[in-house]
């Protein structure tokens, strides 16, 4: 691992000097791809060059140690020792974490999909309640978020609701979202006070980035029309929506948050490249595939990645078995934490695997 990161070290010196290069900086394709590898390398350097100085004065305790003969300052150099160690320990226990392969996905904006499951209006009335609470949590987490379509039930819910969180590390907070969400709530429109579970399910996918997949228009045919689903005056007169479909794989994609058509059939054609941005990682790794269809599944009751009770205010992850009593602060915006412990539980499977 040493000899890893000694390599790392020298090739971050290298980058460093090729970013002062007046030639390079120039170039900003080359800039931007440095700056990229200089940024993905410099917690790591970081974090090895503590190591290298805690190591070196760990020696120089010893060194002294060997030759002290005063007991009162032996001690002293013994507790610094001990310390020095124990930090060494943790120090490379961080490296290890730093140095796991990276999601090369993590910092990209995510194209949320969240889609009503069992259980009729109430399932589209808890697809709203998600989008609400990733909005809320997307905001306070100093991400941008945007409407790309959505279908919604005349008591306020969705059928399904499509929408863009833009930001640094986006895909790295919501990746591990994907799934079946299931509710168990006694429905407003319930008289007997019975209780209903329902489900929704989310679909988490990096954005497509430009130079990565490659449309011909030839392949698509865009149409006009006007918008379905709830909504003002406006939505019901114009045809301002859009609906594209994408010969080659059948995808149809329809737009209609925006006034203009020509807004609506550019968020059209970039949640299209999404989907087949996505579609074009599956076909490159059987394993994202069959985890992202495992995690999905049908939407049936049965399967579900998370629960969240309300009679009893909680909040279960079946991924983890991490449960938390604080559904309303929850369903607010406040998921930092189950993120947090999702991203643990995942780098622990990581370094058991690389060990």
């Amino acid at each position: 691992m040493l000899d890893r990161l000694k390599e790392a070290e020298a090739r971050y010196i290298g980058i460093e000097k090729q970013l002062e290069d007046p030639d390079v900086f120039s170039n900003q394709e080359k800039f931007a791809a440095l700056m990229r590898d200089y940024k993905a390398l410099t917690p790591i350097i970081e974090k090895f060059r503590e190591y290298s100085r805690t190591a070196a004065d760990n020696e120089s305790a010893r060194e002294m140690l060997d030759s002290e003969t005063d007991a009162d300052l032996k001690e002293m150099i013994f507790e610094e020792i001990k310390q020095t160690r124990a930090k060494i320990d943790v120090l490379l226990d961080e490296l290890k974490i730093l140095l796991l392969p990276r999601d090369p996905n993590d910092d990209k904006n995510v194209m949320v999909e969240i889609r009503s499951g069992a259980g009729g209006e109430e399932a589209a009335l808890f697809a709203g309640v998600l989008y609400r609470m990733y909005s809320m949590y997307a905001q306070a987490a100093g991400f941008k978020t945007s409407l790309m379509s959505s279908n919604e039930t005349e008591l306020g819910g969705f059928k399904e609701i499509t929408f863009m969180i833009e930001g640094d590390g986006a895909y790295s907070r919501f990746k591990f979202e994907s799934g079946v969400h299931r509710v168990q709530r006694v429905p407003e429109t319930e008289s007997q006070g019975r209780i209903q579970t329902s489900t929704a399910t989310v679909a988490v996918l990096p954005e497509a980035e430009d130079v990565a997949i490659e449309i011909n228009p030839a392949d698509i045919t865009i149409e006009s029309c006007k918008s379905s689903g709830a909504g003002g005056q406006h939505i019901n007169k114009t045809e301002s929506a859009v609906r594209l479909t994408h010969k080659p794989t059948g995808i149809v994609i329809e737009c209609q948050e925006e006034r203009s058509q020509f807004k609506n059939k550019d968020k059209a054609l970039k949640m299209l490249k999404t989907k087949l941005y996505d579609m074009k990682m599956q076909e490159q790794n059987d394993k994202i595939a069959s985890d992202r269809k495992a995690m999905v599944g049908t939407g049936d009751r049965s399967e579900r990645i998370r629960t969240y009770n309300y009679p009893q205010g909680r909040i279960t992850d079946h991924r983890i078995g991490l449960t938390l009593y604080s559904l309303e602060s929850f369903l607010n915006g406040n998921i930092g934490d189950m993120i947090d412990a999702l991203i643990t539980a995942d780098t622990a499977e990581k370094l058991k695997a690389s060990e």
